[in-house]
């Protein structure tokens, strides 16, 4: 078969059948950028673990060993429980945006979607792009997997609001003295600019026209049916997730030997949270870690054990979700290949 590219003339040397090579010298440079974009962020993360921790928390890597080994085996049973019933919660969520969606596969979606997230800086958008590629495989239009994603994501966003709101309104000037109100003001305005970017879509839909127009209109009618029918499901189920998940942080931090109130545990909780946003590293990792335990350290809680806590909950959040994922897009991908 003869290439249309054959007949291209290099501008530059006047060779015939050379663009080709020259238009994929640039898609291997911007791998190779991705690559070593990826690479440094993982090395960010793993300092700011190992460096950082221990300097932020004010406590040597031995006395948190000490503390970690306290953990039994019986309190690790029951918080990977806690977490993955966190995880099922959640579910809730998807299958209140996408009509159709079985609990199961909401389940499989969240944990290779995390999964890849927590593996790559912005990795958001390619743990989109896994849910879906799933989401597509088991019958659902690209129009209904567009949906899901802006409502679950607004979902997403207004908990991460919630949650400082609460712990303003609970720990008053002590959060506000260690940085929670900017976190705050950080999210409220992420939240701003996606729902600027929601009611866009009227705009969008005035000015596009033809089928581009016709995509916009039934995005943004769909954006409003699912919304209205789902959002007690997720609604409910968001919280319930917020709830177990606050749940797991306060045993985490109990079984290392801290004891946390409310209030403190709320603010903890959304310090945590909300700095998972800082996108230099996967899931923010690393960040949200030192930031939780340099707000429970200056809220008078002893050390060791805090930073035993904050660690241990990390291994949940971040790093489980990573296998989980993995074996979540095996047991798919192999499910798939039978059914074809």
């Amino acid at each position: 078969m003869t290439s249309d590219t054959r007949m291209i003339s290099d501008p530059m040397t006047d060779t015939p059948g050379t663009t080709g090579a020259h238009a994929a010298r640039p898609a291997r440079g911007r791998t190779w950028l991705r690559v070593l974009a990826s690479l440094a962020s993982l090395a960010l993360a793993g300092w700011l673990v190992v460096a950082m921790v221990p300097t932020v928390g004010g406590v040597d890597w031995a006395a948190i060993g000490d503390q970690l080994r306290g953990v039994g085996p019986v309190a690790l049973i029951g918080l990977t429980a806690l977490w993955l019933a966190g995880l099922w919660a959640y579910t809730y969520v998807l299958t209140g945006s996408l009509p159709g969606l079985r609990n199961t596969q909401a389940f499989t979606l969240n944990a290779a979607g995390s999964a890849v997230s927590n593996l790559l800086p912005f990795g958001g958008a390619a743990g989109v792009a896994v849910t879906a590629v799933m989401a597509a495989g088991w019958g659902h239009r690209a129009r209904a997997i567009a949906t899901s994603t802006i409502v679950s994501g607004l979902w997403n966003a207004l908990g991460r609001v919630a949650l400082p709101v609460v712990a303003l309104a609970i720990q008053g000037a002590a959060v506000l003295g260690h940085g929670v109100l900017a976190a705050t003001v950080t999210t409220a305005a992420v939240l701003l600019a996606v729902t600027i970017v929601l009611t866009r879509l009227r705009w969008l839909s005035g000015v596009l026209r033809g089928r581009a127009r016709r995509f916009v209109v039934r995005l943004r009618r769909q954006n409003a049916e699912v919304v209205r029918d789902g959002w007690v499901r997720m609604t409910l189920g968001m919280i319930a997730y917020l709830v177990l998940q606050a749940l797991l942080l306060w045993c985490c931090l109990a079984v290392t030997g801290t004891n946390l109130g409310l209030p403190a545990l709320i603010a903890a909780f959304a310090v945590s949270r909300l700095l998972t946003l800082a996108v230099i590293t996967p899931g923010g990792f690393g960040v949200s870690e030192n930031g939780t335990i340099a707000l429970l350290v200056a809220l008078g809680t002893p050390a060791a054990p805090a930073v035993a806590g904050v660690l241990l909950f990390a291994l949940f959040t971040f790093l489980l979700e990573i296998p989980l994922g993995g074996i979540a897009w095996l047991n798919w991908t192999v499910r798939r290949a039978r059914s074809a």
